[in-house]
C-alpha cells in the first residue's frame, strides 16, 4: 500500500512497539506496565492507533484508540478515545531531530458526566531506531499538569 505523501514524515512510526513502562501520580500509587503501541496506515491520510497496557502479571490495565494526523508541514494532531471516559484532542509538532523525531502534543480532554476529571494532557514520543520512548502527562483531580506516564518500547514483530 502507497503511503499518502503527508505521513511520510510518519512512516518509521508505522508497526508495533512493546515494552516496559512506569506510572505515578500524586494521588495513587506508583506502578509498573506492559505496554504495546500499534500505527497502521489503510492508505488514508491518518495512522491509525492502538495502545493497550497489561499488568506485569498479565491482567489487562488500559487501552485507547486514536488516529494521528500530519498535514505534510510538521504540525500534527493526534484524535484519542478511552474507554475511562475521556476524549483527548491533542495538537503540536513534529520534529527531526538526532536521526530519529520528536513528537509533542498538548491536549484537551472531554469527559463524561461519569469518568475522572482530566483537564489538560501532554504527550511527547521519541523516535530514535527501533526505540521508542513515550511520556504522558496530565492534570486531573484537582492536581496541576504532572508526569504519570513513561515508557520505553522497541519495535516488535
Amino acid at each position: 500500500m502507497e503511503l499518502p505523501p503527508n505521513l511520510a514524515a510518519l512512516a518509521a512510526l508505522i508497526g508495533s512497539w512493546s515494552g516496559p513502562g512506569e506510572g505515578a501520580y500524586p494521588t495513587s500509587r506508583s506502578f509498573s506496565y506492559q505496554e504495546t503501541i500499534t500505527f497502521t496506515c489503510n492508505g488514508k491520510p491518518f495512522l491509525e492507533y492502538v495502545q493497550r497496557t497489561q499488568s506485569p502479571d498479565g491482567r489487562p490495565m488500559h487501552t485507547e484508540t486514536g488516529y494521528l494526523r500530519h498535514r505534510g508541514d510538521g504540525h500534527v494532531e493526534f484524535v484519542l478515545a478511552q474507554p475511562t471516559g475521556q476524549v483527548e484532542i491533542g495538537e503540536g509538532d513534529l520534529t527531526a531531530a538526532d536521526g530519529g523525531l520528536d513528537i509533542q502534543l498538548d491536549g484537551r480532554v472531554l469527559s463524561t458526566s461519569t469518568a475522572k476529571e482530566v483537564t489538560g494532557s501532554r504527550r511527547v514520543y521519541r523516535l530514535r531506531g527501533d526505540r521508542l520512548e513515550t511520556r504522558f502527562e496530565m492534570a486531573a483531580v484537582g492536581q496541576p499538569m504532572t508526569q504519570h506516564l513513561v515508557s520505553n518500547l522497541m519495535r516488535s514483530g
